[in-house]
């Protein structure tokens, strides 16, 4: 089992990142919440992504992770500046 188990980490961040963009591009995600779960789903698949990839190694696609990683983390920064913009305009 414990064989496996960096592969089903693997595949469940496969899963999360193919959902997320398969929910973005057919605007299944609400507008003021989309940048937020697109990029923390990315976040989550991504990390997962790289957990499996400590086990069975290729660095191309750690980093193509690390990439994918620090685009997440700029959009979660990017929606908490404009969430905080849109609290002092009100």
């Amino acid at each position: 089992m414990w064989r496996i188990f960096p592969d089903i980490i693997g595949l469940i961040g496969v899963a999360l990142i193919a959902i997320a963009y398969i929910q973005i591009q057919t605007q299944k995600k609400q507008q003021d919440t989309a940048p937020l779960s697109y990029s923390v789903m990315n976040l989550c698949g991504s990390a997962m992504l790289l957990f499996s990839l400590c086990f069975n190694w290729n660095l191309a696609a750690v980093i193509i992770q690390l990439i994918w990683i620090s685009i997440s983390l700029f959009g979660i920064w990017r929606w908490r500046q404009y969430r905080s913009f849109i609290k002092k305009e009100k």
